[in-house]
């Protein structure tokens, strides 16, 4: 039996009552599809009946938009769903992960380099308030996972750092806030991203620690949020080789990701750490789930295995019948249904969501007012000026002067949407500061001369601009250059002949791949609030005061020189 009046849930004797009632007043059908929390891509009340409520899902979530239209879509699907709804969102780095027109506070690697684990609250208040003024009850965060392999492409600055004591306190800062916004958190990415170097969306990724190791570090984070009440976790498609043999010594030579591990469900997680709550599977539509089995079978099995909600689709209908037939064939049985109905109606009740009208689930349009408000504004802008890095400056180039380096040759590194927005950002700044700038485009410089003494006449400075942006599906998140016949185009081969700096407004490890330059500075997010912020420490008007939270030398002491 599972305890409902314990943590997480805490609900009282007429809130058990509702879960009970509800769910015996449910059919096989309804149940089926309570476990299912699709992606929404329309806001059409056609596509919203016949789409997703028809399936009685249990939860959903869209990928931001404009949050009055984020705003009326979810008040349709909860004034239409016979039970509440869970409407999660991606609300790691402000407001802007569920509305477009929110707070960019930054992301989670900004916050642990202001060396102020309190910020953490502050962005947790900011993505929880602003999520839940658009409809959202269900943050998809914090990661805590540990960025401990530079070389990982998606953990990196949606990370704490490689700290498991900060990580851990920031965590439980970020949930703090989040509980007073009575908005729930999903702690990711259980056991623990960030060991090895690959992307779970592309295939299964492994932690490798040892059960002893595990527990110093992902173990004592996960234990420490799972005794402060968390109340869901997002179980990712990791493999962890240690605990799974350590479960079940017959454990099969082969990559199993979490989503699909008993060992690692109902031992690790529900039995060592003694966790209550709801558990939700990451995006089965990545590789890491997909690869592993027959997906008619791994549908099923991974509420078997132990999850209690399935994350996204291949597609909705399809899945929703794998369910079905899957329990029908027994490979869903009927107690882990009801185990996962009842955690399921547990955390909606926990919410308070069966208390309230359904036209009052979803708040009215007025809340909207508190999305980039002047306090989040003035908390975004704080963090970023205590968050920016100065790795290294030992050519002695700062502070920059027009006077000195009047002609400016200025690149973005990455390829990226934003990338319009920040480097408009910077030329536009630059100009003000009273530098030419002359921003490169590798179509002009692919004739032109490269004769050292044309480019010195040509520049007096270059500012490299790294944009290289998280993102999934990508197998690496590093530089990449363009050459002509061998010769350097937008390579730094002038590092000798012409001050420059480098930027990065995104992946803090890119030095590895310049480390002839010698000035060298980490923002962690393409923010406006960090490149103002850069823009005042390159001119001098603001100290560097960011402590790096990771080793952007990649334990290579060159990069250092």
């Amino acid at each position: 039996m599972i305890n409902l009046t314990k943590k997480p849930f805490f609900l009282a004797q007429e809130d058990i009552e509702w879960v009970e009632n509800t769910k015996n007043s449910m059919t096989v059908e309804e149940k089926i599809g309570q476990l299912f929390v699709p992606i929404g891509y329309s806001g059409d009340s056609d596509y919203l009946d016949n789409v997703m409520l028809s399936h009685h899902i249990g939860g959903i979530m869209y990928r931001c938009g404009e949050s009055k239209e984020m705003q009326q879509t979810h008040r349709y699907l909860q004034e239409h769903s016979r039970i509440p709804l869970l409407i999660g969102a991606n609300l790691e780095d402000g407001g802007c992960g569920i509305a477009t027109d929110g707070t960019q506070y930054g992301k989670q690697m900004q916050v642990a380099a202001t060396a102020d684990t309190k910020d953490a609250y502050r962005l947790g208040k900011v993505s929880c308030r602003e999520g839940a003024a658009v409809g959202c009850n269900w943050a998809f965060a914090p990661v805590v996972d540990i960025d401990r392999n530079w070389r990982n492409p998606i953990t990196n600055v949606r990370t704490y750092g490689d700290d498991p004591d900060r990580v851990l306190e920031c965590g439980l800062n970020y949930m703090k806030a989040a509980k007073e916004e009575n908005v729930l958190v999903a702690i990711k990415h259980f056991p623990g991203d960030g060991c090895d170097e690959v992307d779970q969306h592309i295939l299964t990724s492994v932690n490798s620690l040892s059960c002893e190791e595990w527990d110093a570090t992902y173990g004592k984070i996960y234990g420490g949020l799972i005794e402060a009440g968390a109340q869901t976790v997002m179980v990712g498609h990791i493999a962890q080789p240690a605990y799974q043999k350590l479960y079940n010594p017959d454990f099969p030579d082969k990559l199993v990701p979490a989503t699909l591990s008993p060992e690692l469900l109902k031992g690790l997680l529900r039995k060592k750490l003694g966790f209550n709550g709801l558990i939700v599977t990451d995006s089965t539509c990545m590789v890491g789930f997909s690869c592993a089995m027959k997906r008619e079978k791994a549908v099923p099995y991974a509420i078997e295995a132990g999850c209690d909600m399935f994350l996204f689709n291949k597609d909705l209908d399809e899945d929703y019948n794998y369910m079905l037939e899957g329990y029908k064939q027994g490979i869903l049985s009927e107690q882990r249904l009801d185990e996962a109905i009842t955690r399921i109606l547990a955390t909606k009740a926990a919410l308070g969501l069966h208390k309230k009208a359904k036209n009052e689930i979803v708040p009215n349009e007025a809340t909207l007012n508190i999305l980039k408000n002047e306090e989040h504004v003035k908390w975004a802008k704080n963090s970023a000026d205590k968050a920016v890095t100065l790795v290294k400056d030992t050519a002695g180039i700062l502070p920059l002067s027009p006077r000195k380096t009047k002609k400016v040759l200025l690149e973005i590194m990455g390829d990226f949407p934003s990338n319009e927005r920040v480097l408009e950002s910077f030329r536009t700044k630059l100009s003000d500061e009273g530098f030419e700038v002359t921003v490169y485009e590798h179509e002009n410089f692919e004739t032109a001369r490269f004769d050292v003494e044309t480019f010195k006449k040509s520049y007096d400075l270059v500012i490299y601009i790294g944009n290289v942006e998280n993102a999934s599906n990508k197998v690496t998140n590093r530089l990449s250059w363009y050459t002509f016949w061998g010769n350097g185009n937008n390579v730094p081969w002038f590092v000798a002949e012409r001050p420059v700096v480098f930027i990065s407004l995104a992946n803090p490890y890119h030095l590895v791949d310049v480390p002839m330059i010698k000035t060298y500075i980490n923002g962690y997010s393409n923010s406006e609030y960090v490149i103002e912020s850069v823009m005042d420490k390159l001119m001098g008007r603001s100290s560097f005061t960011g402590k790096s939270p990771v080793n952007p030398f990649c334990g290579k002491e060159y990069l250092k020189w």
